[in-house]
């Protein structure tokens, strides 16, 4: 659909996917614009007709699937399509199955869409910073590799997130880092006393690099700064907004094995 914004990533050019914001949707109030969640106090019928748009818009005639996500580093390898209803609780999904569009939902937190083209294999997961310090990256690419893929021919695109000006945590957050690894301080800058900025899109990149993969793509998008393009659970948060809204990102695999994106 023409009127829903489906950004894409260069390292992802000849795979099927897309990062979806707000735009072209059909929500209203806090809620307006593209808003996916399920979870949220949205009109359900706006939440199913918004989520049929986003497939849509990226590989028509796919099957969604979307796990109940819950900042972990669970991750489900999908073989057919899950009703909406029966989603396994998890952060990741991977498949080789053509027909299935996967589909992370985020609000400030890290989408991250993985692909070996040569295997036919795809992967995608929620990298919030519980889920990236516990490893769903890394549980997403060892799922990947069951599949068949190689990690030395992943290509991963990390899309909309907050990013490190607008996020700021306490020191003991930064010290649960630190802890984790002592170089993960290059993550956090100084901000006011007793707080430090931190740059979740960078700590997401680190993590899949080390973990093997040699092509990591940041959009560079900030969810918090841009109210207009993304939704943001911190921003309706600081707002005092009685709820928020959630986008989606997408990465399927064409039933005619075409990896090419839908234009």
């Amino acid at each position: 659909m023409s009127d829903v914004e489906v950004i894409r990533a260069a390292i992802l050019g000849g795979i099927v996917h897309g990062f979806l914001g707000r735009r072209g949707g059909v929500s209203g109030g806090v809620h307006a614009g593209l808003n996916v969640g399920t979870g949220s106090a949205d009109d359900a019928d706006a939440v199913a007709d918004n989520r049929a748009r986003a497939a849509e818009a990226v590989l028509p005639g796919a099957a969604l699937v979307t796990v109940f996500q819950v900042h972990s580093a669970e991750v489900v390898t999908v073989a057919a399509p899950i009703d909406v209803d029966a989603r396994p609780r998890a952060d990741a999904m991977v498949t080789d199955r053509p027909g299935l569009l996967l589909g992370i939902l985020t609000a400030d937190c890290a989408p991250v869409l993985f692909a070996d083209p040569s295997a036919g294999v795809i992967g995608a997961a929620h990298a919030g910073w519980k889920g990236a310090i516990g490893g769903v990256t890394d549980s997403t690419i060892a799922a990947m590799e069951a599949l068949g893929a190689s990690r030395d021919r992943i290509v991963a695109a990390i899309g909309p997130c907050i990013a490190r000006a607008s996020y700021e945590v306490d020191d003991g957050f930064v010290r649960r880092f630190e802890a984790d690894d002592p170089a993960n301080e290059r993550f956090f800058t100084p901000g006011r006393p007793g707080h430090q900025q931190f740059d979740l899109e960078a700590y997401v990149a680190h993590r899949v690099a080390v973990a093997g993969v040699g092509r990591v793509e940041m959009l560079g998008l900030d969810t918090y700064a841009d109210p207009a393009r993304f939704f943001s659970y911190r921003r309706a948060t600081h707002r005092a907004e009685p709820d928020y809204g959630r986008q989606i990102s997408l990465i399927g695999l064409a039933r005619d094995g075409n990896l090419s994106p839908i234009d």
